[in-house]
């Protein structure tokens, strides 16, 4: 994924991450926070969702915004 489709992507997620509630942005942040194990549950949950939504690989963009899409369609946790 070249650099604009990356800092688009991301921007999408911050938006869309920031209309959900508190437990849909806790569990992005268990999701892709904890960096494969390395950071723990308690610094992954402490982090800033656009914190997280930077530092995740931009492998894991494309999956991410699916999941959040398919979240927002649902209407998200309640």
């Amino acid at each position: 994924m070249n650099n604009q489709l990356q800092d688009f992507a991301r921007s999408q997620l911050k938006a869309n991450l920031a209309t959900l509630p508190e437990s849909n942005q806790r569990l992005f942040k268990l999701l892709y926070g904890r960096d494969n194990g390395r950071r723990s549950v308690a610094d992954a949950e402490a982090m800033e969702i656009d914190d997280v939504v930077d530092a995740m690989p931009a492998a894991q963009l494309d999956w991410a915004m699916t999941q959040v899409s398919n979240t927002l369609t649902k209407g998200g946790s309640k």
